[in-house]
C-alpha cells in the first residue's frame, strides 16, 4: 500500500468505525458468530439480532450476469439484514432502463428502504424521485459518489472512483510503467470511467482505453489479445473488476506479452494471483463493507434517526491497495467470499 492510500485509509477508518460502532451499539453483538452460543452468553438476551419491528429493504444493482463482485457486496448486505431483523430483496439489470424498472417494483412493493447503485444516474433520478415522494428512504453504494447529492438520497458508501484512480496511476508511475491500457467493460458506467480517466490524470506514460463487452469473457479475452498482439510497447494493462484482470492475464499470454495487470476489486481467484504474482496489484474498495453498511443505514436511520455521514459527506470504504506484501491477511477473508 502506498503512503497516499495509507493516509487516506487512516483518514476513512473512523467513519466506519463509527458507523460501525452505532450498528452495534443499538442491536447488540455481530450475528457473524451468531448461533445458540451467542444466545447463551448473552444470559438469554437477544444478542445478535435486532428486536426491532421487521423491516423489508430493496438492493438494486448494476450487476451483470456472473460478476462475481456483486456476490460480496450482497453477503454483507444480507449478514446486516440478518442482524437488523430485516428482509432483503436483491435484485439487479446491467441496463440503465431495466435498473429502473427495478427499483419502481421496489416502491410498488412498498418496501421500507431502497438501496440503489448508480452507474448510469441520469436514468435513475426520476425513479429515485418517486421513491422519496412515497416516503421511502433511499440511500446509494459502489457507483455514483459523484451524483448522490445531486439524486437527492440521504447517504453513499464506497469509494470515490476518481481518486482511486488517481492513486492507481501514481502506483504505475512507481513500478516504473511507460505504457497502460485501461479497459472498460461496460460502455456508459460513470463509475468505470472515472477510475480510467482518473488513471489518465496521474499516470507520467502512454495511456490508451480499451472497451469490451463484460457479458462475453471469450470476447473479452480475444479482444485483449488482440490489443497486446498489435501494441508490444504496452507494459501494464490496467482491468476495472476482478474476472477482467485473471481473463487480461490470460490474453497476455495467448499474446507473447510481457504486460504485467493491475486492476480494481477482489474476488478469492484474484487473491490468488496476487500471491502467485500473476496479478501486480488491485485496488480495494470493500464491497462487503459497502453493502453491509447501506442496509444498516436504513436499519439505523428508520430505528433511531441516524444519517451517516451526516448525510452531507460520503462514506468512503476505499481506496486501499493489495498486492504481495499485505495479500496473505486478505487472502483468509476472501476464501470466504467477503473480500
Amino acid at each position: 500500500m502506498d503512503r497516499s492510500s495509507l493516509s487516506r485509509s487512516r483518514r476513512f477508518a473512523p467513519v466506519v468505525a463509527l458507523a460501525a460502532a452505532a450498528a452495534l451499539t443499538l442491536a447488540g453483538c455481530s450475528s457473524s458468530s451468531g448461533g445458540k452460543k451467542s444466545e447463551e452468553s448473552a444470559d438469554g438476551a437477544s444478542a445478535g439480532k435486532a428486536t426491532t419491528p421487521r423491516m423489508t429493504i430493496a438492493l438494486v444493482t448494476h450487476q451483470s450476469p456472473g460478476d462475481t463482485f456483486w456476490d460480496i457486496v450482497r453477503k454483507g448486505a444480507q449478514a446486516a439484514a440478518n442482524k437488523d431483523n430485516a428482509k432483503l430483496v436483491y435484485s439487479a439489470d446491467p441496463s440503465a432502463g431495466g435498473q429502473a424498472n427495478l427499483v419502481q417494483n421496489a416502491i410498488d412493493q412498498k418496501v421500507d428502504g431502497i438501496a440503489v447503485t448508480l452507474a448510469k444516474p441520469d436514468a435513475l433520478k426520476d425513479v429515485v424521485a418517486k421513491a422519496k415522494a412515497a416516503g421511502i428512504p433511499v440511500v446509494g453504494l459502489n457507483s455514483g459518489v459523484s451524483e448522490w447529492q445531486k439524486l437527492g438520497l440521504m447517504e453513499f458508501f464506497g469509494q470515490d472512483e476518481t481518486v482511486a484512480g488517481e492513486a492507481l496511476g501514481k502506483r504505475l508511475n512507481q513500478e516504473g510503467a511507460k505504457s497502460a491500457v485501461c479497459v472498460i467493460q461496460e460502455q456508459g458506467n460513470i463509475g468505470l470511467t472515472q477510475r480510467c480517466d482518473g488513471v489518465k490524470k496521474t499516470f507520467t506514460g502512454k495511456f490508451q482505453t480499451l472497451n469490451v463487452n463484460g457479458a462475453d469473457m471469450p470476447s473479452v479475452k480475444s479482444t485483449i489479445t488482440a490489443k497486446l498482439s498489435q501494441d508490444k510497447s504496452i507494459d501494464y494493462v490496467v482491468a476495472l473488476g476482478a474476472p477482467i484482470a485473471l481473463t487480461a492475464s490470460q490474453a497476455g499470454s495467448d499474446a507473447g506479452s510481457k504486460a504485467k495487470v493491475a486492476t480494481f476489486d477482489l474476488n478469492k481467484d484474484l487473491t490468488t494471483a496476487i500471491s502467485k504474482g500473476t496479478i501486480a496489484f488491485a485496488v480495494d474498495q470493500q464491497p462487503y463493507l459497502q453493502g453491509y453498511l447501506a442496509i444498516d443505514s436504513l436499519w439505523l436511520y428508520k430505528n433511531n434517526g441516524n444519517y451517516m455521514g451526516g448525510g452531507e459527506q460520503p462514506v468512503l470504504t476505499g481506496p486501499a491497495f493489495v498486492d504481495k506484501s499485505n495479500v496473505d491477511a486478505v487472502a483468509k477473508f476472501a476464501a470466504k467470499g467477503t473480500r
